[in-house]
């Protein structure tokens, strides 16, 4: 039970602060649903006079919202440091991806400096619980399972450093992540070696925070997300070099390139230049959302189509 009874002053001003501070502290998410009156009166131990009162100021303040016949609701304001219209610019503008991950590398490790330093008995039974979670997930291979933890897991970190801006701040942060602003978390997840490093940082971050390591959880939350950024480039890059070679290959189709037909999927022998016997894999296979030929302009794919060099994420601890 949440909401703790009122001794001091049994009035509408001190149910107020109390909702006011769960909202403030993230106790209270948006979306949650408050109890029936009686019972949250109950809980309070005031009039069910004293508690209206106190939910119509809460009402008028857009805190909270009612439902007619629904129940009450939080209101859609915990996380909400960005205003919509700057949502929409942010996934107008591509250099606004560059600077998400600048902004979350620097502020990720403050927070699980944080988090490794304050971190209650409470706190680290929650990162526990969604850990097991994640490492289940993982083994079941069950990828919109893992992301959900994935996230949940940074949010818990973000809770466990008992600041209330940073707590507000990176849930907008997480909004933008959780609604696919960048990118697409499931195709990231699919790339070759991903989830399997993305686990393992996740694991030596939770073993920082857990065993009280502030320096080390901070390097730990610098470097994953560092490749995360990287790695992503990556898979954007490879995703437009094979949307580029798939509209040269239309081209060429369309402009009768290639005779006979049979030979269209036929690709030439190095040496020679003459076609290879052997098709190649079927394109359409490694793009989940677009068929063979097509491509939707300004849009990379994160297909698994090819391993990312292993140079590409040196400097990341493992």
């Amino acid at each position: 039970m949440i909401f703790k009874s009122i001794n001091h002053s049994r009035t509408s001003d001190a149910v107020v602060e109390q909702m006011e501070r769960l909202i403030l502290e993230g106790v209270l998410r948006s979306g949650d649903r408050l109890p029936p009156e009686r019972e949250l009166a109950m809980q309070l131990e005031v009039s069910r006079p004293v508690l209206r009162d106190a939910l119509k100021d809460l009402e008028d303040r857009k805190l909270l919202k009612s439902r007619h016949r629904g129940g009450t609701y939080v209101a859609e304001v915990v996380g909400m440091v960005f205003a919509d219209q700057i949502f929409d610019l942010v996934r107008r503008h591509p250099k606004a991806q560059s600077d998400y991950f600048e902004f979350r590398r620097d502020m990720e490790g403050i927070i699980a400096e944080h988090a490794a330093i304050k971190a209650t008995d409470a706190d680290r039974l929650i990162l526990g619980r969604i850990m097991e979670a994640m490492r289940q997930h993982h083994r079941d291979q069950d990828l919109q399972g893992e992301s959900a933890a994935d996230l949940e897991f940074h949010q818990a970190i973000v809770d466990a450093s008992h600041n209330i801006m940073l707590l507000h701040t990176m849930r907008s942060c997480y909004k933008l992540l959780s609604e696919g602003l960048f990118f697409s978390r499931i195709r990231f997840f699919e790339w070759p070696g991903v989830r399997d490093l993305l686990m393992d940082q996740h694991e030596q971050l939770y073993h920082a925070i857990m065993e009280r390591q502030p320096k080390e959880a901070r390097k730990a939350a610098e470097d994953h997300i560092a490749y995360v950024e990287q790695t992503l480039a990556h898979t954007q890059q490879a995703g437009s070099w094979e949307e580029i070679s798939r509209m040269r290959l239309q081209r060429l189709s369309d402009q009768g390139g290639f005779s006979p037909p049979e030979a269209r999927d036929k690709m030439p022998d190095a040496k020679t230049g003459s076609l290879a016997e052997e098709p190649p894999p079927d394109l359409a296979a490694h793009s989940p959302s677009q068929g063979a030929g097509s491509a939707a302009p300004n849009q990379t794919s994160l297909e698994p189509a090819r391993e990312a060099p292993s140079g590409a994420f040196n400097g990341v601890r493992r």
